[in-house]
């Protein structure tokens, strides 16, 4: 398993970089059809390079992703390495072992009728090229299982926060700093404006809905040299939310935003990207799971509600029962600390196999 690891690792798939992912696809092709004994149709979508298997008519369906946060070359500063039973390198957490642990799961059962697997290529960028495909394959399944890393100690992740993605940009008017600067209007000041406002819309959601939504500024950009007033100014906005209502209610506030200046403009793109995956949908899979890896001697399994979202989201949204956080244990993700546990591989694929077996 750390051979097969280490040959995922090692083929960079930093999502940005479509020719990488593509590059992976193949190697992930190569190892999935060695270790099942299938080849998959490769699916490429505005240049995105997606896998799929598909064994007889499709009722459970197994989801993961092969891209990173990862630039190219990171590499050489995170080489994959194996020391005291950590492994680390760039994407061995999220999600690469789990996909190693996917297939390895997959060889040992007698047959695979009735699966479908789906990799997909921009998982860590929203999933705009695939999401069609899973939620797609997602309606016509019973139920999904994620191979998404586990949250802390190997917990299942039952439930999981919806995202909305907001890009604002301001248009002000530019003049200089120093002779000027009544005749200019300032985009960065303008902006300032809504980033207080922003938190005003997350008590309002929070009244509206309940706890958990939280809305965070993230990406900003204003002016282009030190003496001159403001032109335009930027500000990407990532939104989480605990449910439909909320994501619904941030929504509607955050189109509601207006300029405080008279000659600024505002324009608003973006809006939610993946609904939250309900504590319901996983309910009856995680029981199931509980006395599985209770058969196996696994001890007692946990869940955990994680912020993140995956492609999980889209699956429970679709309406299909879906069980999230099936893949490594570790820690890291998307952090200079990534690293996977390099004993638990093993056992984590065993609960995979035997949960399939239970299901199937």
């Amino acid at each position: 398993m750390l051979q097969d690891l280490e040959e995922l690792v090692s083929c960079e798939s930093y999502s940005a970089d479509h020719e990488a992912v593509a590059r992976s696809a193949h190697v992930v092709a190569e190892q999935g059809s060695r270790l099942i004994g299938a080849t998959p149709r490769i699916h490429v979508v505005d240049g995105v390079s997606h896998l799929q298997w598909s064994f007889g008519t499709p009722r459970v369906l197994l989801l993961g992703h092969h891209d990173t946060v990862w630039p190219i070359g990171t590499l050489a500063s995170h080489p994959f390495t194996v020391r005291e039973g950590i492994v680390r390198g760039p994407g061995v957490f999220d999600m690469k072992a789990g996909l190693v642990q996917l297939f390895h799961a997959l060889a040992t059962l007698p047959s695979l009728d009735g699966l479908c697997v789906l990799v997909t290529g921009d998982e860590e960028v929203g999933s705009d090229t695939s999401r069609a495909l899973i939620e797609d394959t997602a309606r016509s399944c019973r139920a999904a299982l994620v191979v998404e890393p586990s949250a802390p100690g190997g917990a299942l992740k039952t439930s999981r926060k919806g995202m909305s993605h907001y890009h604002l940009s301001v248009e002000g008017r530019a003049a200089h700093s120093g002779l000027d600067p009544d005749k200019g209007i300032n985009a960065a000041t303008e902006l300032a404006r809504h980033l207080l406002a922003l938190e005003r819309v997350t008590e309002a959601v929070t009244t509206r809905t309940g706890p958990g939504t939280t809305i965070t500024p993230t990406v900003m950009r204003a002016g282009t040299t030190t003496n001159t007033v403001p032109a335009r100014a930027e500000l990407s906005i990532d939104a989480r939310v605990p449910t439909p209502a909320a994501q619904e209610a941030v929504h509607e506030l955050i189109s509601a935003l207006r300029p405080h200046h008279p000659g600024a403009r505002l324009h608003l793109d973006g809006g939610p990207n993946r609904p939250p995956l309900d504590a319901d949908r996983s309910k009856e899979l995680f029981a199931l799971a509980a006395d599985v890896a209770c058969g196996l001697g696994m001890g007692e399994l946990r869940q955990a509600a994680v912020g993140g979202a995956s492609d999980g989201n889209y699956t429970a949204g679709a309406g299909c029962p879906t069980l999230d956080g099936l893949g490594a244990v570790g820690d890291g993700a998307h952090a200079d600390h990534e690293h996977v546990l390099a004993a638990t591989m093993p056992p984590r694929a065993r609960l995979l196999a035997e949960l399939l077996g239970a299901m199937l």
